[in-house]
């Protein structure tokens, strides 16, 4: 076995120190190329050719760049498996979750065939089964029981007593469903096309599965009427899950319900019917359901996809994948589907069976073919109720996220948050307002972790160019580095330039107020002289005795009380330079700091300090006003601002803020040690970062 060699590794650099003007000269920033206008790019993207027609055909119709490469030796054994595999499960599947969406069975069957087809021509995940799946049947089965409730089907029977029109009623209900599948199938293109496939990322994970596992028991509370056999009321809204739990308990257990005759599945009629374009007029209802719908199938099948692509090391195209899922639902609308997504049980079967490839998808759809043509009769008489154990069953997984609980607190407090108040949001409030709430819910917390990042001072571990929390290395005497773990922005500028001063111990306000009542009090000094010297010349008798007098008082003025000397009487060339670095020792505020080695108190002043904003990615105007006064007010008191790390994006949005008109690149520096050498070589102790003691003057 080879002996890897454990000696640190070491490295040496040597170069100048660089601010933002040295750094475009040695980069040569003048001859970078230059971005394209939107202009060019606009031209560009019209400009037709045979490379670019082929790029774009194979990025929007993805089978043809994979299909013309297919081995069937190496992959039609395990597709053909899995497709037969996956085949089988479609058609219980197919059928129950059509129940979720109180639509009939053999809509389910439908969803299972056409959506497939479509998803295998325009997808980029290899593994996914698309289809029918039990929380987007539940969403539209909110819409369809809302907009088509039982009540409004109620006609007088032969004896005068009220029944519902169930063939009026379900074909109703099939129109919305069909509705608010192609809005959402809509939707979801026009994101696809304006490339907005990253919106799935603000549904973190813990949100996803708290919003599926209290879906799961929406799911869960909508099959028991078919398990018990019982007819229960319809409730919708919020509180609607516990209203169906409390009516279905009373009427099965209270014996109120006489009839017992067990309720099958009905007329699966044999081959399909024209394709038909959904009514439109239903858009205006449907808009929130639909953009509902259209995020939880888009968010459901790109972290399916997304894992999957992981797993095996190809890409899976969020936009694309964003078109393809709303193809399937628009398409699929015209042929009486209703939406679909990803579903995890079917794609791991997909997967462990064998699948390589989405021909799988195309023989599975072959075999939803076979079934809905001919074998779809056989399954008139089976009883809703073993439909009922086949969701259970399949929920399995989603009752199994309940153990992210225990995880999630023990590794992130937040995001458990987050899981509890979507899961809880969901169950209480129903699908469309609980995704609603959650999604605020999560903003929230992002907002929050903005609105409170930490703040550190930073300090040198010794002998090195690094910069860490001072909790564990000693601060440079005189020179305060101040960083924040989150993007500088209008949301947390205020903090984070109270932070700044309670952080370096510098009250500005309070230090500029008390400089401005020296210098009134100089001025009154200077006055109560100037008033000396003219009664010293009127009164030429008592010229000896007043000179005395004079000269006391000359000596008790020149320091006012503060410990700063008079600048009538002397003046120093130094401090009229804006870039100096260097101050009066007496105008320093005086911070105190302790030694490491020998747990000394030491005096030193705060003279200078470094901003550490790398971790800004970019600025707002906001951030940029606050940034100008944060070095004129600390101009003001004496104490040197300096910028350190930023980003090229950064500086470029800074020059565009004409934020280096009045601040000079010169106070931006490349990194934090470029900044600490700068300010060192200008005091003349370039050695104190290596070799600092309490004695050391700054």
């Amino acid at each position: 076995m080879e002996r890897i060699d454990q000696s640190p590794v070491k490295y040496a650099v040597h170069r100048d120190v660089l601010d933002e003007l040295g750094l475009e000269e040695v980069a040569q920033k003048g001859t970078w190329s230059i971005k394209p206008t939107v202009g060019d790019k606009v031209k560009e993207s019209l400009r037709c050719s045979v490379p670019s027609l082929k790029h774009i055909l194979l990025t929007w119709i993805p089978i043809l760049s994979w299909l013309p490469k297919y081995s069937f030796r190496e992959n039609i054994l395990g597709d053909v498996v899995s497709g037969c595999s996956v085949g089988i499960m479609h058609l219980p599947q197919g059928m129950a979750y059509a129940l979720l969406a109180s639509l009939g069975p053999v809509y389910g069957l439908y969803t299972s065939l056409f959506p497939v087809l479509v998803y295998v021509i325009f997808g980029t995940s290899r593994h996914v089964s698309i289809g029918t799946f039990a929380v987007i049947s539940i969403m539209v089965g909110s819409v369809t029981e809302r907009l088509a409730p039982d009540e409004a089907f109620y006609f007088n029977g032969t004896n005068g007593s009220l029944t519902v029109n169930i063939d009026a009623r379900d074909a109703y209900r099939v129109q919305m469903a069909c509705s608010v599948t192609l809005l959402s199938g809509i939707f979801q293109i026009l994101l696809g096309v304006v490339r907005f496939g990253f919106v799935a990322t603000y549904l973190s994970e813990p949100l996803v599965r708290g919003y599926t596992t209290g879906a799961a028991c929406h799911v869960c509370v909508s099959q028991l009427k078919y398990l018990f056999g019982v007819k229960p009321a319809r409730f919708t809204g919020p509180f609607s899950l516990i209203y169906v739990i409390g009516a279905t308990i009373i009427i099965h257990f209270c014996g109120v319900r006489e009839d017992y005759l067990i309720d099958v599945v009905g007329e699966i009629p044999s081959g399909f019917k024209a394709p038909r374009t959904p009514d439109i007029t239903f858009f205006s209802q449907l808009i929130g359901d639909a953009i509902a719908v259209a995020i939880v199938s888009y968010a459901i099948t790109i972290s399916l996809g997304k894992t999957f692509g992981l797993k095996y090391g190809y890409k899976v195209d969020s936009n694309q994948e964003l078109i393809a899922v709303g193809l399937s639902n628009t398409i699929g609308s015209f042929f009486q589907c209703y939406a679909v997504t990803a579903s995890l049980s079917r794609s791991l079967v997909q997967e462990s069976t064998g699948g390589n490839t989405q021909i799988a998808g195309v023989v599975s759809s072959l075999l939803m073919l076979i079934m809905v043509i001919k074998i779809g009769s056989l399954f008139e008489d089976l009883p809703k109720a073993v439909l009922s154990t086949i969701v259970f069953v399949n929920l399995k997984g989603m009752f199994r996220q309940f153990m992210d609980v225990p995880l999630l607190w023990k590794t992130n407090k937040v995001d458990l948050l987050v899981w509890l108040v979507t899961f809880i949001s969901t169950v209480l409030f129903n699908l469309d307002l609980g995704l609603a709430l959650s999604v605020g819910f999560s903003m929230l917390t992002l907002i929050f972790k903005t609105q409170l990042p930490h703040y550190s001072i930073l300090g040198n571990v010794p002998s090195t160019d690094l910069y860490l929390d001072t909790e564990a290395f000693r601060q440079i005497p005189g020179i305060k580095i101040f960083r924040s773990s989150a993007t500088i922005c209008f949301t947390n500028a205020e903090l984070f330039l109270e932070a700044l001063q309670q952080r370096s111990g510098l009250d500005v306000r309070k230090l500029q107020m008390e400089k401005k009542k020296r210098a009134k009090q100089e001025k009154m000094a200077k006055k109560e002289v100037k008033k000396s010297v003219i009664e010293i010349h009127l009164n030429k008798e008592k010229n000896l005795s007043m000179h005395k007098d004079v000269a006391i008082f000359l000596t008790n003025t020149s320091s006012n009380g503060f410990g700063h000397v008079n600048s009538a009487y002397q003046y120093d060339a130094t401090t009229s330079e804006i870039d100096s670095g260097c101050h009066s020792e007496n105008n320093l505020t005086p911070i105190l700091y302790e030694d490491e080695k020998d747990g000394r108190t030491c005096m030193s002043v705060t003279h200078s300090i470094i901003l550490d904003i790398s971790t800004t990615g970019f600025v707002d105007t906001v951030t940029v006003k606050m940034l100008k006064n944060i070095f004129g007010d600390f101009a003001d008191v004496d104490v040197d601002i300096y910028l350190a790390g930023c980003q090229a994006c950064v500086v470029e949005q800074l020059e565009k803020a004409a934020f280096f008109e009045s601040i000079p690149k010169t106070r931006l520096f490349v990194t934090v040690h470029d900044a600490v050498l700068h300010i060192l070589r200008k005091l003349g102790q370039t050695d104190i970062i290596f070799d600092a003691s309490c004695d050391t003057q700054m």
